[in-house]
């Protein structure tokens, strides 16, 4: 009787126990928890991969406009680009001025010192002369009309620069469109800073080996006593009098005028050397006629640019 007795008590026990492990209450908290990590993941995840996506599109929305040897300059195809050519190392001192057939200018007689063009964003109006040598150097200068550019249109335009090398901006005041893009002997003027043409001028002519003069030229600062982006020369605003250099003068920078620098691309170092540049001709762009030249007709965007003469400044 007594293992009997003991072996009902023991079944007891294990259906109590047994009622216990079925009444535990469901683990909502760590059910929530891992929910919560997990839809955290996928966020995270959807964000990162529609980033990616976007930026292969821009890529490959973009992969037209890379010069190669094949398509040396791709901004042939940029509806509205002006295109000019100018002999290339002549020099001004840094109390001359130059009278430049092009506002803003994008070629043509240039101060001994480069400006900075490290990605760098001058909050105010840059002497004209310094800008120009460093189109010579390969850089892509944004400028805009201070009046007529602002807000969250100037932080994008600024995002294009913002420490991009071979890239500047500045302020230009009197500028006649809103928007000026230039690099050595090319130049488009733009209405808005959301047009996409300002993506494709940089892609097809930064550092473009067929564009430019001095292939391997730096963009780093000169520092105080030459260039300094901190304190860099002002702006005139006041046209150039009649002792202003014309576009034909200047003078030839000569081996020891030519800085030792660094391409901060390529690491390498050496004297600035020129490329073959032809004579200053008549302009050309790329829609309608412009002096002596033609304008691009092709279609762009959501529309083709109308044709016509193109206010050079």
């Amino acid at each position: 009787m007594t293992s009997g007795r003991k072996t009902k008590a023991q079944r007891s026990l294990q259906q109590a126990r047994a009622s216990v492990v079925t009444k535990k209450s469901t683990p909502w908290g760590t059910i929530i928890a891992v929910v919560a990590v997990l839809a955290l993941a996928g966020t995270v995840f959807g964000y990162a991969y529609s980033q990616i996506s976007a930026r292969n599109e821009r890529e490959a929305a973009l992969a037209k406009w890379k010069p190669s040897d094949t398509n040396k300059d791709p901004s042939d195809q940029i509806a509205g680009v002006v295109k000019k050519e100018y002999p290339s190392g002549k020099h001004v001192s840094a109390t001359q001025r130059v009278a430049y057939d092009q506002s803003p200018p994008f070629g043509g007689p240039h101060d001994n010192a480069w400006a900075a063009c490290t990605g760098v964003v001058y909050p105010n109006p840059v002497r004209t002369e310094n800008m120009v040598h460093s189109l010579e150097h390969g850089a892509i200068w944004i400028a805009y009309n201070p009046d007529q550019v602002t807000g969250d249109a100037l932080t994008k335009l600024a995002g294009k620069v913002n420490g991009q090398q071979y890239m500047m901006m500045s302020p230009y005041p009197g500028l006649d469109k809103p928007v000026s893009l230039q690099s050595w002997g090319h130049q488009l003027k733009l209405d808005s800073v959301d047009d996409e043409r300002i993506d494709q001028f940089i892609q097809s002519l930064r550092t473009n080996q067929y564009t430019y003069p001095e292939i391997g030229a730096s963009c780093d600062a000169l520092g105080p006593g030459q260039f300094d982006p901190d304190n860099p020369p002002a702006f005139v605003a006041e046209p150039p009098g009649a002792d202003a250099v014309p576009m034909d003068g200047g003078e030839t920078a000569t081996d020891e005028q030519q800085q030792q620098m660094g391409n901060p691309q390529t690491g390498t170092t050496g004297a600035v050397t020129s490329g073959s540049n032809p004579p200053a001709s008549g302009s050309t762009e790329n829609s309608g006629t412009q002096g002596s030249g033609t304008q691009n007709s092709g279609t762009q965007g959501s529309g083709t640019q109308s044709s016509g003469t193109q206010n050079g400044g």
